[in-house]
């Protein structure tokens, strides 16, 4: 049945797109903390460790996110759990940023100026202590910027879920084009959603750049 592009089309959309937004933040908040752990061990003194998180960062980043969100969907089947499509959406993205993430918060530590490490060494603190009292709290500053810019590429990235059937923004858009036969102005209001969420955080991701970006050069 053909029906019009109406507002309650519109409501369709806007409802779908906040599956979108649940699935960047799922995927910001699994994927932050696993890339938080991979960038310690990314700078750790442990050879094992840095060889280790270098390979993983290194396979997420040449793999394509469409064979992540394969091998995560059908990993996940042939180990016996029968996991819903936006959980194994979820676990896809996730290993996604979690690649990402880590390399930029490795890059993040390892901008703070060496003034500050030989500082915190020559008070005696423990790698834990240095790393919670003095670098991390720096290194947060420097990477707020690029991890903003990263969300933007991770929300327009959640569109390749569809393929899985996950009724998000891009896929609710193709299921609209269908039954309306107007894919001009579904897709134009669909791009539009993508914006209103993407261009708030470009902007603050930009903002952030300008204002932090003395402190990372001090």
């Amino acid at each position: 049945m053909i029906s019009e592009f109406d507002a309650n089309a519109f409501l369709f959309l806007l409802k779908s797109a906040q599956w979108t937004v649940m699935l960047t933040l799922t995927a910001t908040l699994m994927g932050g903390v696993a890339g938080l752990v991979i960038a310690l061990a990314r700078v750790s003194h442990k050879a094992l460790l840095r060889r280790a998180a270098t390979f993983y960062i290194g396979v997420i980043q040449g793999v394509p996110v469409l064979v992540i969100l394969f091998l995560a969907f059908f990993g996940v089947a042939r180990l016996g759990l029968d996991l819903p499509a936006f959980f194994a959406a979820a676990l896809a993205m996730s290993l996604f940023a979690s690649g990402y993430l880590a390399e930029i918060w490795r890059g993040a530590i390892q901008s703070v100026p060496k003034p500050q490490w030989e500082a915190s060494t020559s008070l005696a603190l423990t790698r834990l202590q240095q790393f919670r009292y003095i670098i991390i709290p720096q290194a947060i500053r420097i990477a707020l910027p690029p991890t903003v810019g990263f969300l933007v590429q991770l929300v327009k990235n959640t569109s390749i879920v569809s393929i899985l059937g996950v009724v998000e923004l891009a896929r609710a858009g193709q299921i609209l084009s269908v039954a309306t036969f107007q894919p001009f102005l579904v897709f134009v209001a669909t791009a539009a959603l993508y914006f209103a969420i993407c261009f708030p955080l470009s902007q603050i991701s930009r903002r952030l750049e300008v204002k932090l970006s003395g402190y990372a050069k001090g």
